[in-house]
């Protein structure tokens, strides 16, 4: 509408009237109407993004899942090479796997202030390095997988000077490296974990344990040494485990466990669940022991199944079923007594040869008499030829005459 009085500079066409103009005000007020809601989707959604990437106080890092209400991050696959500096205070179960961290420095966790963080899983990244203190600022600390990590070197101090609270320890194919093994053995034996309560050392090929290695985990229930490639246990001293109650030796190389390593079984009264599923036994007279203590003892899961590997002719037998006239073992053999019955049989031998030598001498003795004599002769010959070559060449008188007489 214009005001009255006031005449357009420029002529325009008509306003539209009737039917047609009705038509064009309502498409005008539909297309306005789509822009305004298409603005306001836009707002929405930018508000919405805006609040969902403001990050609160205790916040998730960047590549790592956050519940608050299950008190658990999550940094999997995450490509991260160090500990997220800013883990929300609230964590009591963290997971970092699958990322390309290669070490734990000291204090990796020390400006956390992760009082309530209680289980730690970081296996499957690539660590190598524990160094000294690395988890020393975990107070609540009570489960710790390293599992499928290639270690190189853990540090007895990993856990501080005071030791930790740690109840179980999962090392699951993380110790095929030899420093890494003789470093959780001094770890142990330190008495830095005296709580811990589960220990998991299978999948790391172990051919030998270090001696000692369990003798200060006086809390110890569950120990899992399976699929390695343990030869023997002579070196491993299980006294002091008192509340050991499983112990798993599935899946290694043993041929044989002498009686000092059953009598130690016997010694511990919780211990009623042992694994010793496919071993290469070898069935000869040594096993008697072990095939005594199978038939009486209870402890042994699945003992009805397991058999003999070797030698060729015990293959396949059922170790509950081996008799000792199966190993022909009647008579004991004592190597002492074998030994000391050959020395006299040498001895015996040699006098003989003596007297024998004697009495040829004595038979023959006018015969050496004479052979003596001639030699004694022969060398007297001799010596008087030296002893006038001798005068000859002393005195000048008889060197010209034996000089005038070769000539």
């Amino acid at each position: 509408m214009r005001p009255e009085g006031k005449v357009p500079s420029r002529a325009g066409p008509p306003p539209p009237t009737g039917v047609g103009a009705g038509a064009g005000a309502g498409a005008m007020s539909g297309r306005e109407a789509e822009r305004g809601g298409a603005l306001c989707l836009g707002l929405l959604l930018h508000v919405l993004l805006g609040c969902g990437s403001a990050q609160q106080p205790g916040g998730c890092p960047a590549g790592c899942e956050c519940s608050e209400a299950a008190k658990t991050v999550k940094c999997v696959n995450g490509n991260l090479t160090e500990v997220p500096p800013d883990l929300p205070p609230y964590v009591r179960n963290l997971f970092i796997t699958g990322n390309p961290l290669r070490r734990l420095p000291a204090g990796a966790f020390a400006a956390q202030r992760l009082a309530e963080l209680g289980a730690l899983n970081l296996s499957g990244n690539h660590l190598r390095v524990v160094e000294a203190g690395a988890l020393s600022a975990l107070p609540s600390l009570r489960q710790l997988d390293l599992s499928g990590n290639p270690l190189a070197s853990l540090s007895p101090q990993a856990f501080g000077q005071g030791g930790s609270p740690l109840e179980e320890l999962a090392l699951r194919g993380a110790l095929r490296d030899q420093g890494a093994l003789l470093g959780l053995a001094a770890l142990l034996q330190a008495g830095a974990l005296r709580n811990l309560s589960r220990l998991e050392l299978a999948d790391n090929g172990l051919l030998l344990l270090p001696a000692g290695m369990f003798g200060a985990l006086p809390a110890l229930r569950h120990l899992d040494l399976s699929n390695n490639s343990l030869v023997g246990l002579r070196n491993v001293s299980f006294q002091g485990l008192g509340q050991l109650q499983s112990l798993n030796l599935s899946d290694n190389s043993l041929g044989v466990l002498r009686n000092g390593t059953l009598a130690q079984w016997r010694g511990l009264p919780a211990l009623r669940h042992i694994g010793f599923g496919r071993n290469a036994w070898v069935c000869d007279c040594a096993i008697e022991d072990l095939v005594a203590w199978l038939k009486e003892s209870d402890q042994v899961e699945g003992k009805e199944a397991l058999t003999c590997a070797h030698p060729e002719k015990m293959q396949g037998k059922a170790l509950l079923k081996i008799n000792a006239s199966d190993l022909n073992c009647s008579v004991p053999v004592d190597l002492p007594s074998q030994l000391q019955t050959s020395y006299v049989f040498l001895g015996i031998v040699l006098a003989l040869i003596g007297a024998i030598f004697l009495l040829v001498l004595y038979l023959n003795r006018k015969g050496i008499k004479k052979w003596m004599h001639n030699i004694r002769d022969a060398c007297r010959d001799h010596m008087e030829g030296y002893h006038y070559r001798y005068e000859i060449n002393a005195d000048p008188r008889l060197t010209n005459l034996s000089s005038n007489s070769d000539v």
